[in-house]
């Protein structure tokens, strides 16, 4: 059995803060098929992601003084629409769920020239101390920042469509997944 995810329509999408573009598509962004490489779909959807971390606080600052950060863990790409040259994109990003050392959120790539969903890029991301490279929670600072942006991020009315087979392991145990 296959479980059906609703996407978001454009209108639903440009609601959330545009942490990217609108970026017209150049033509050296075209594969072989004619539309837009898998790569650039991943750019800029970390692009998104990268933005949104750094108004959350995570900067090169914040990596140089308290020697923590961000890895992905995991990412999952969907494409839902083809883009091509010339047209304009914009990316945004939402928090779908968030533990005290774990941030699941995906990046939405919009075609505005068509005005449909492109694109997501899914990630899991844990907090870490760069020194010794292990899983830490979050200082409260940035906690705080997360839930901050994890507010904007519910206030939408629709849900993040996700791949269904990532996420906060210890979140999705307790509801049984």
């Amino acid at each position: 059995m296959t479980d059906t995810v609703t996407l978001p329509t454009y209108d639903q999408v440009v609601r959330l803060p545009r942490e990217y573009g609108p970026l017209v598509v150049p033509p050296e962004f075209e594969d072989a098929n004619g539309h837009m490489n898998i790569r650039h779909y991943l750019d800029l959807g970390a692009e998104a992601i990268d933005i949104a971390f750094r108004r959350i606080g995570l900067t090169d600052d914040y990596r140089a003084t308290r020697k923590q950060g961000f890895f992905t863990a995991e990412h999952h790409l969907n494409y839902y629409a083809e883009v091509h040259v010339g047209h304009r994109v914009s990316a945004y990003f939402r928090i779908v769920e968030r533990s005290d050392k774990i941030i699941h959120g995906m990046a939405l790539l919009v075609d505005d020239t068509t005005e449909a969903l492109a694109n997501t890029l899914e990630v899991v991301a844990p907090h870490v101390d760069l020194t010794t490279r292990r899983v830490v929670p979050f200082a409260p600072d940035v906690a705080e920042a997360v839930d901050r942006e994890l507010a904007i991020t519910e206030r939408v009315d629709w849900p993040a469509p996700v791949c269904g087979v990532m996420g906060i392991r210890s979140q999705r145990n307790r509801a049984g997944r």
